[in-house]
């Protein structure tokens, strides 16, 4: 994928000022990502620290376009100015392809950390984004559960790998496939906040289940708990009546964690993974790219207060 350009109106947007606010000296017609990040600079105009959040987004069920999400996400992330690595968990290497690469064409993969003890360092990429740092998958990562399976220590294989890169990002936002495993098992217990994408249908309440039961015991046996756990309601199609029941009933089932903004269907959201693109670089405007940003203006704040709150009390980690 070749890297996005920018016109001045949507630098001023992630950079949170006004297009007459930028020095004429700086001006131009169309900004590469190196072009704003070096705007960024000069300007000083850094987003608000959350601490280090490591963020998976996980569904035991599949086809709640959850790769779509999370890789969108990760990239606005770094295009408003956090510093981020994007961690490929899927064999099928789909986080990959919707950044623009082939997993295949990647010797080493998260295997490698966490079997082979290559350092976390040696396998992570640059995207076109100088601040979205990425882990790519590919077909080997298939053997990752059975591999580690005879391991001492094997939950907490990726929570340990990332001390030696994490202080670097803002966010690690983790893609992980819809199944349960010693892989998405060392996700979670290595992760601050859970993002469920679902689909307003019925299907959902039954994988939605099963996770819970899974972070549930995760608490009790493992003693690790969850900052937050989001869930968020993706490609909703207010047309259709049995989606409006479902939305209802997620509702009034699960009130704490159900995300208020909701990720419309959209055909372009849609398209742009399948083109090996994130929404925000096929098209901005669109519907998709509009309700993850306000999925973001939901969450982040949250995320920064609770950071705040927890450096006055003096709570306060290195993992935010």
């Amino acid at each position: 994928m070749e890297a996005p350009t920018y016109s001045s109106k949507q630098v001023a947007e992630m950079l949170g000022v006004t297009p007459k606010s930028i020095p004429a000296e700086l001006r131009k017609d169309a900004y590469g990502p190196e072009d704003v990040w070096e705007l960024r600079t000069t300007l000083n105009k850094f987003p608000p620290t959350a601490g280090l959040r490591k963020q998976l987004f996980l569904n035991f069920k599949g086809g709640t376009g959850k790769t779509s999400l999370s890789t969108s996400y990760a990239w606005r992330l770094a295009e408003l100015g956090y510093a981020v690595l994007l961690i490929d968990l899927d064999s099928q290497g789909h986080a990959t392809k919707c950044l623009g690469y082939e997993g295949e064409d990647f010797e080493k993969t998260l295997l490698d950390v966490l079997v082979r003890k290559t350092p976390l360092a040696q396998v992570v990429q640059k995207s076109t984004l100088p601040n979205l740092d990425f882990i790519p998958s590919n077909l080997s990562m298939s053997t990752v559960d059975l591999a580690l399976m005879p391991m001492a220590g094997r939950e907490f294989k990726l929570r340990n790998a990332l001390k030696d890169v994490e202080a670097q990002y803002d966010f690690i936002v983790f893609d992980a496939p819809p199944s349960f495993g010693l892989l998405n098992l060392n996700a979670l217990m290595a992760a601050n906040d859970l993002f469920v994408p679902v689909l307003a249908d019925f299907l959902s309440f039954h994988g939605l289940k099963l996770l819970f039961e899974t972070v549930q015991s995760l608490e009790e046996d493992l003693n690790h708990v969850l900052d937050h756990v989001f869930i968020v309601v993706n490609s909703f199609n207010a047309t259709f009546k049995l989606a409006k029941e479902a939305l209802e009933a997620l509702q009034t089932h699960y009130p704490e964690y159900l995300l208020p903004t909701i990720i419309r269907q959209c055909t372009k959201f849609a398209q742009a993974s399948s083109e090996g693109r994130p929404v925000f670089v096929a098209d901005p405007t669109s519907k998709g790219a509009n309700d993850i940003q306000a999925m973001l203006d939901n969450v982040l704040p949250r995320l920064v207060a609770a950071h705040a709150a927890a450096v006055k009390a003096g709570t306060a980690t290195k993992a935010g």
